[in-house]
């Protein structure tokens, strides 16, 4: 799957966002304990994926529809590698959506326009 993600780019509207997944470790960084980013046993992976508004014409009610999605396997938490995957897997000439990490503030050099909000509990 990894190489037919690098076939394509997303385009449009993105929503992006990281998520941390479970991981095979050894018994010693079980013990470790952390939680969170860098938590033994986890990966960060950036989740990205184009998304379309759709309105239906009877009741005017408005759905988003995904097209295509992208995830990138991340070594780090940094910016700058937040903004090489931008980069490589978003069109230029895109809008991106994400929350407000820390991470995400420079994506706005690499795309037509980066719209944050505030994530909720």
């Amino acid at each position: 799957m990894g190489n037919r993600d690098d076939r394509y780019t997303l385009e449009g509207m993105v929503e992006m966002d990281e998520g941390c997944f479970t991981v095979e470790s050894t018994q010693f960084e079980k013990d470790k304990a952390l939680r969170g980013r860098g938590a033994a046993g986890k990966q960060n992976v950036a989740i990205m994926a184009e998304s379309t508004r759709l309105e239906n014409l009877e009741n005017s009610k408005t759905s988003r529809h995904c097209r295509y999605f992208k995830a990138k396997v991340l070594d780090s938490h940094l910016k700058d590698e937040i903004n090489e995957t931008v980069k490589s897997s978003i069109d230029e000439k895109s809008i991106v959506f994400s929350d407000k990490s820390t991470s995400y503030i420079d994506i706005s050099n690499y795309v037509e326009l980066h719209i944050t909000e505030k994530s909720g509990k």
